[in-house]
């Protein structure tokens, strides 16, 4: 029981982070490779309020949000101004040197020996300890993420981002700042991220670079393909293919040295497959 609590969560924590890129992704067309410099700025800035500065988790959490917010603005000027290509390989280059500061600032992130003994989630002296009572927090946190995505997408927002998908340069003709529409959805699809972070930091209670690189950002990337671009319910159903097709494999009965390769592998033939038979993945709207 205790270890399909703890498959519930993960899946909880990338449902978050399925729902907040395809906000950007399937609704507005912005190919991000850097969701996971988001995912580890909330991680990272709740496990040092949680644990340097004594803050409460509900106080830590909007402030990792904001902080993450901002960072995402910074960069978001620059990026939402670039086309196509040159737009992937913008949010790669930050996730990048994202990775590289959570490495090597030492002094604030302890480097590649990461933060441990971050505290779990309390509230009114009640503490999420047990992984049965976290679960039941995560599943509220991703409930509120699919409220906001689901305001945002029905919100005349949400319809100009669909617009912008389609063809940007029609959209600007009828008068639409595309510029602003790019930067606020990929402000609040990082802001999101950052939500799932904070989950991610207080239910490992450990957190370290290699949780925050590029191999991250592709993974959620392609969970939002294979379950569905521009489909909420296919980003949930992404991440539970994605985080339950591994687990699976550790009772076909392969040796431990092969059964790692051999999901990569797996992983591989989905999306080749998706991308040759059902490129809008199997919940999806819209084809990349």
């Amino acid at each position: 029981m205790e270890y399909l609590v703890h498959i519930a969560v993960l899946i909880c924590i990338y449902g978050i982070l399925g729902l907040s890129l395809n906000l950007a992704v399937g609704q507005a067309g912005l190919l991000s490779v850097t969701h996971a410099a988001f995912y580890g700025i909330g991680a990272y800035v709740v496990a040092l309020l949680l644990i340097a500065v004594g803050l409460n988790f509900f106080i830590a959490v909007p402030i990792a949000m904001i902080l993450a917010g901002v960072v995402a603005l910074a960069v978001g000027v620059v990026f939402s101004r670039l086309r196509e290509v040159y737009y992937v390989f913008g949010t790669l280059g930050f996730n990048i040197i994202a990775y590289s500061v959570f490495l090597n600032w030492d002094s604030v992130t302890r480097g590649p020996l990461g933060i441990p003994g971050i505290p779990r989630p309390e509230i009114f002296g009640f503490r999420f300890g047990e992984n049965e009572f976290f679960l039941i927090l995560a599943t509220i946190f991703l409930a509120i993420t699919y409220a906001v995505c689901q305001f945002v997408t029905s919100s005349s927002f949400g319809r100009v981002l669909r617009a912008i998908r389609e063809d940007e340069e029609v959209t600007s003709v009828f008068g639409y700042a595309t510029h602003y529409h790019k930067l606020a959805v990929f402000v609040i699809s990082g802001m999101l991220a950052a939500f799932a972070g904070t989950l991610f930091a207080t239910y490992i209670t450990f957190i370290d670079p290699s949780s925050f690189n590029l191999n991250e950002s592709i993974f959620i990337l392609a969970i939002i393909i294979l379950g569905g671009l521009a489909s909420h319910r296919g980003a949930i159903l992404g991440a539970f293919l994605l985080i339950i097709l591994p687990e699976a494999l550790r009772f076909v009965g392969f040796p431990s040295d092969v059964a790692a390769q051999m999901r990569q592998v797996t992983y591989g033939l989905i999306l080749i497959l998706l991308m040759l038979y059902r490129p809008q993945g199997i919940w999806g709207e819209f084809r990349m």
